[in-house]
């Protein structure tokens, strides 16, 4: 990363400021004065400013509740990221932990804490992913029990892990995974001759939506909420 970059991102300066303190001798990368504010510093780089160490605070961890028409990824080129909607430094160094289909709403969680990130996402864990979902035809009461044995999907040799199906109402149940297989809640449905009209995860381990988050709103996640992961 550039060392105005870095400054500005972990300072509180603006790039501006950034600039206008390493050229006057003012920063130090690993004991060494730069005064090049596009010198490019490694990860491991230790920097001070006036005698101040800077350097990240530490892992982020945040639950947003993702609106419709966004996507889960760092970049794309015809569509709007869930990454728009967090106004924060460094948005680059941020992953997310579980990913929603744009059409998919509900809580989504973003980290820079990479083992956190696979603790959450890596099939091994098996943490329980719940959703709410939306059908076009009522839910035929035996298929509970078909959940509970596993679904084969089509264009699948094996049937998927036992999931938890509860009915709300004709069309609309409760729906809990222990995998996350591509597009797998509408496969799943697929497989019974239904259609999923909505979808919107509610709660991902231990960690539910907060219901006080708007669509597109954020927040970062408690410390309780953060480790309950491992808990789970």
């Amino acid at each position: 990363m550039r060392l105005d970059k870095y400054l500005s991102n972990f300072s509180g300066l603006s790039r501006k400021e950034a600039r206008q303190v390493i050229k006057q001798g003012d920063v130090l990368v690993d004991g060494d004065m730069i005064t090049d504010p596009t010198c490019n510093i490694a990860d491991t780089a230790q920097v001070q400013w006036a005698g101040m160490k800077v350097a990240p605070a530490g892992p982020r961890y945040f639950m947003l509740n993702k609106p419709v028409g966004y996507v889960c990824a760092n970049r794309d080129s015809q569509h709007p990221t869930v990454f728009e909607l967090l106004q924060e430094d460094d948005i680059e160094s941020l992953q997310v932990a579980g990913r929603l289909d744009i059409d998919t709403t509900g809580l989504v969680l973003i980290t820079d804490d990479g083992q956190w990130n696979h603790r959450v996402t890596s099939p091994k864990t098996r943490k329980a992913k719940i959703y709410r979902v939306q059908l076009a035809e009522p839910i035929d009461p035996s298929a509970s029990a078909q959940f509970a044995q596993g679904i084969l999907l089509r264009s699948e040799k094996k049937r998927s892990r036992p999931a938890e199906l509860e009915i709300l109402a004709p069309r609309q149940v409760r729906l809990t995974l222990h995998e996350g297989k591509y597009h797998q809640v509408k496969r799943m449905f697929a497989a019974l001759n239904n259609h999923v009209e909505q979808l919107h995860r509610e709660r991902i381990a231990g960690i539910v939506l907060d219901e006080d988050l708007a669509p597109g709103e954020y927040r970062a996640l408690t410390a309780a909420e953060i480790m309950s992961i491992d808990d789970d």
